[in-house]
């Protein structure tokens, strides 16, 4: 799949069926026990992406999704895939939650919402997320790392909307 600025992001799986089942028996009911198949999925596309000395950026979590799950979905799917994760970005604003919202929409609730925490010195990133729809909050994670001098090697999902799930 591409994002909304033609970025090609690496997707595992489709969110729909037990993919998604699970993914919201994660995220929403806290059976972290499913992170361990769910990042051998994510494994399979962020092994590739990854080249020697790339660190692997999470998709931050919300201040508020965090306090309720007490754990970050991306962080902790990348370590189920066997790489560590490098916290490279945050939030700078609260954005409204994309469920509902559609593709411009969704754009614009997330652009210029993130910064990078350190200067990248040109070293090589690859971002993960852990459901992509659009690709916006992708677009937005790549803007604010590029932006202070990281260079966005890869986009990696593990899981795409159906309508979107053309892994690339």
């Amino acid at each position: 799949m591409r994002t909304p600025e033609g970025r090609n992001v690496h997707v595992a799986l489709t969110y729909q069926g037990v993919a998604a089942r699970c993914l919201r028996r994660l995220k929403d009911e806290g059976e972290t026990l499913l992170a361990r198949p769910l990042g051998s999925a994510l494994a399979a596309v962020l092994g590739p992406a990854v080249s020697h000395g790339a660190l692997v950026v999470p998709v931050p979590t919300s201040r508020r999704a965090f306090r309720r799950r007490g754990f970050r979905v991306p962080d902790l799917l990348v370590r189920r895939a066997g790489a560590s994760t490098t916290r490279a970005l945050r939030w700078t604003r609260a954005a409204h939650d994309q469920r509902s919202l559609g593709a411009m929409e969704r754009r614009d609730n997330v652009r210029a919402a993130m910064r990078a925490v350190a200067d990248g010195r040109g070293a090589a990133v690859v971002v993960v997320d852990d459901v992509v729809t659009t690709g916006a909050t992708l677009d937005e994670a790549a803007r604010a790392l590029e932006e202070v001098g990281y260079e966005v090697i890869a986009l990696v999902a593990l899981a795409a909307t159906p309508t979107n799930a053309v892994s690339g």
